[in-house]
């Protein structure tokens, strides 16, 4: 099974698909797609849109993995920023009939380091180590991409 997992956001989405096989994870592709800030708002969803749209041709999952949108309020601009970068994916998802799974970023962290208030580093450490990679996952968006692929599969395995 092809799990994307993705982590939204405007000006940069980060995105990785692990195959699992039989309890274990093998990484076929991870990376980040950029929007141009100096776009009006709507000429970046729309890059969004033909970006991942682009990824669900070329990688083909069977599930995408989504953080669920998460307000702090000392920044609530940035919530409704990701909501809309994963409103489009979101919809790029049921145009395609690919399942969705959401996960909260606290269960993501605690799938993935045993601590739901993990930093992003203490996360990146823990990708290179659970999927065996050289280094540490750059940038950042990438290894929370690759903490929702494998929170979806951790799921998966515990029904």
């Amino acid at each position: 099974m092809r799990i994307l997992g993705i982590d939204p956001g405007l000006g940069t989405c980060g995105y990785a698909v692990i195959e699992t096989k039989t309890g274990t994870e093998q990484l076929i592709e991870a990376g980040t797609f950029r929007t141009d800030d100096k776009l009006a708002l709507e000429n970046r969803l729309d890059q969004i849109a033909q970006d991942f749209a682009d990824i669900l041709e070329k990688l083909k999952p069977d599930i995408v993995a989504v953080e669920k949108l998460y307000s702090h309020y000392a920044h609530p601009n940035t919530a409704i920023l990701m909501g809309h970068a994963r409103g489009v994916i979101l919809q790029k998802c049921a145009e395609n009939n690919i399942e969705v799974k959401n996960f909260s970023a606290t269960k993501i962290k605690k799938s993935i380091t045993g601590n739901g208030r993990a930093s992003k580093e203490q996360i990146q450490k823990a990708i290179k180590v659970l999927m065996k990679l050289p280094d540490l996952p750059q940038p950042p968006d990438v290894a929370d991409a690759l903490a929702a692929a494998l929170c979806c599969a951790n799921s998966m395995v515990s029904l």
